[in-house]
């Protein structure tokens, strides 16, 4: 399965940097695929590990925050794992890019 998520702390002021750096460290540590992009993170792994991560986040997040703000999108599909970089690569092969 692939997950789009992103995650927030609430009321902390406009730059949110380093509390999502403390995500970053979590994701990174994880041995998950995964994207970071602007808006979020890409995961890449089985349920159990995916949302594991996800809630990894979630409770470090709320150690310094009293509000947290998640989002999900799943994509989930059998399959080979590895979906993550092909499906970015098709598309882009699509476009010429």
């Amino acid at each position: 399965m692939i997950v789009d998520f992103s995650i927030a702390p609430i009321g902390r002021g406009e730059s949110l940097s380093a509390h999502i750096a403390d995500a970053y460290r979590i994701i990174e540590a994880s041995g998950l695929s995964h994207e970071f992009h602007a808006m979020g993170t890409n995961l890449e792994g089985e349920w159990e590990e995916v949302m594991s991560v996800v809630n990894a986040c979630r409770l470090r997040l709320l150690e310094t925050c009293g509000r947290v703000s998640i989002s999900l999108r799943i994509d989930d599909r059998k399959g080979p794992h590895g979906r993550l970089d092909r499906k970015v690569a098709s598309a882009r092969g699509k476009a010429g890019l």
